[in-house]
């Protein structure tokens, strides 16, 4: 629980300082133009592999795009490696990133792919002592709306392929931008089958 709360309060500060510049989302929409063959017009992509920006909490937005061209200036070794994503960000200013989100975060997110199932239920909901698996509604909710104040990004309706991709990242280490290794922990725990079901059921939430 301690460890919990530390992480809570990180992720606030981190926030408060990454979210610096005001967004305008009317400008993030002509901006956000060059992202639509990934992530759809609106935000919701149609490519199972890619996340759906749409409905997704501006400063969580802004964090991940920062952490991208992060990765990129820092040759891997801070911030979030993505050959793809870090190229895109480079181009980008602080304002860019601020409208580009704005954008975004005020769009709705479509209906996920995922399938409901009681493993994934059990899991996000109470996580498991046995495993040492903390519930995940604890920080992206019991909807899976995430905590936009304290940087965990919404889940709902996210594509339950992208989860997947995701988690995994997170267990073999190749994504690590996750706040004092929270989601690292956790992942490390979880099963291919944890993952897959875990994954479908946070798509399926509405």
């Amino acid at each position: 629980m301690k460890k919990f709360i530390i992480t809570v309060l990180l992720g606030l500060s981190a926030i408060t300082t990454a979210n610096a510049v005001q967004g305008n989302a009317e400008a993030g929409k002509g901006k956000a133009a060059m992202c639509a063959a990934c992530h759809g017009a609106d935000g919701n992509s149609l490519v199972p592999m890619y996340p759906k920006l749409a409905g997704q909490s501006a400063n969580y937005l802004v964090k991940q795009l920062t952490e991208f061209k992060l990765g990129m200036t820092s040759g891997g070794k801070s911030g979030r490696v993505n050959a793809i994503m870090g190229g895109m960000a480079m181009a980008l200013s602080e304002q860019d990133m601020a409208d580009i989100s704005a954008f975004y975060a005020n769009q709705k997110v479509t209906d996920g792919n995922g399938i409901a199932n009681a493993k994934g239920k059990k899991l996000y909901l109470g996580g498991s002592a046995e495993m040492e698996i903390t519930a995940c509604a604890g920080c992206h909710g019991v909807n899976g709306k995430g905590m936009a104040n304290a940087g965990f990004p919404a889940l709902a309706g996210q594509n339950a392929e992208y989860l997947k991709i995701q988690l995994d990242a997170f267990r073999n280490g190749s994504r690590y931008n996750d706040l004092n290794g929270m989601m690292r922990g956790v992942a490390a725990n979880l099963t291919d089958a944890d993952i897959t079901a875990l994954s479908q059921y946070a798509s399926s939430l509405k």
